[in-house]
């Protein structure tokens, strides 16, 4: 096999067993590198996180996260090919995130695995971010059986996707304005939380009472589609209002005002078209009182409910090659020549 011999007809291309795949994960401020035998055996899974970098700024600048990834990227992706004992003689194949996400940071992923496929004269695989995310269940139970409502949740994104099959999927809603993310990291912001947003969020919802404010659940009954700009702009005017409210109760609050939305609109989407399970994915599918919340609803609607480990909501890179693992027999290589896409929409059927 070669790096450089572009797609072949999907079904066809001859993916070696056992296929290590090398991943990196670069779209914003994460910077990763795993390696995963046949999309499902994680035999590393690296992390550097730039949170220090952005959290004076109060959000990601893209210039130093794309910086930042310059220096780094080397040092993880050697530390990730030592914890799994592999090399460029038994590596099959190098795949990055290609989009979305910043074109910066992108880039250098990009190029960083394109360089190594040609070294190792192996396939090149750019991996779409949305879909990756939806891989990330199969890591932890590849017995999990489609159909599928995916509530994908995280600072640039949220969407409920039907996932009918590996790279079968149909969007079923999105956000019209702020990603649930998004939100949680102004709310933060504006409480004087820090950044990142969510876990502060959820770290202080702890000590407080969910129900002391009534903020508006925006869009609850409507269709899939979401909204959380409005129930931003009602927590800064409560608070301004009420300046000695408990920071805790207004977290708390606002808190369960998203998670309300966000399972009332995924359980209904679930019984719609008949999914046998309800899985999170997404930065956001970390926050504790919305995995409680999942997992209650699936037992009541008997679903089959997954919520992935803490370390793969986030943006990782073992789900970027478990993706690229599949994608490779469905498609082939990726040609040389692919660039990176801020704005790459997930792939529908």
């Amino acid at each position: 096999m070669t790096g450089v011999r572009g797609n072949t007809a999907p079904g066809v291309w001859p993916v070696p067993t056992p296929c290590r795949v090398l991943g990196i994960e670069t779209s914003c401020d994460e910077t990763a590198a795993a390696v995963v035998v046949d999309g499902s055996d994680v035999l590393s899974s690296v992390v550097s996180s730039q949170t220090d970098l952005h959290a004076r700024f109060g959000g990601v600048v893209p210039e130093i996260a794309s910086r930042a990834h310059l220096d780094l990227l080397t040092p993880v992706v050697a530390e990730a090919l030592v914890e799994a004992g592999v090399d460029g003689s038994n590596v099959g194949a190098v795949a990055a995130t290609s989009g979305p996400g910043l074109i910066g940071s992108l880039l250098v992923g990009l190029s960083a695995a394109k360089a190594l496929a040609l070294v190792w004269d192996v396939p090149f695989v750019g991996v779409n971010h949305l879909e990756a995310h939806l891989f990330a269940a199969f890591l932890e139970d590849p017995d999990l059986e489609p159909p599928l409502v995916v509530l994908l949740v995280s600072g640039g994104h949220t969407m409920l996707v039907a996932m009918e099959g590996h790279g079968r999927y149909r969007l079923l809603g999105q956000t019209i304005d702020d990603a649930a993310g998004e939100a949680f990291d102004k709310v933060a912001r504006f409480l004087g939380l820090g950044y990142p947003g969510g876990p502060a969020i959820d770290a202080q919802a702890t000590g407080g009472d969910p129900q002391a404010v009534p903020f508006p659940r925006s869009m609850i009954e409507d269709g899939h589609d979401f909204s959380f700009s409005g129930l931003k702009t009602a927590v800064i005017t409560h608070v301004r209002k009420h300046p000695d409210q408990p920071v805790a109760d207004v977290a708390a609050s606002f808190q369960e005002a998203v998670v309300d939305v966000l399972v009332a609109k995924a359980r209904r989407a679930a019984g719609e078209i008949g999914a046998r399970g309800l899985c999170l994915a997404g930065g956001v599918a970390a926050n504790s009182r919305l995995r409680a919340r999942v997992f209650d609803a699936c037992i009541e609607d008997g679903l089959q409910p997954f919520v992935p480990s803490p370390s793969l909501c986030t943006d990782n890179a073992a789900m970027v090659a478990a993706a690229a693992w599949w994608r490779l027999q469905a498609d082939g290589p990726t040609p040389l020549d692919a660039g990176a896409q801020p704005n790459l929409a997930l792939p529908l059927a």
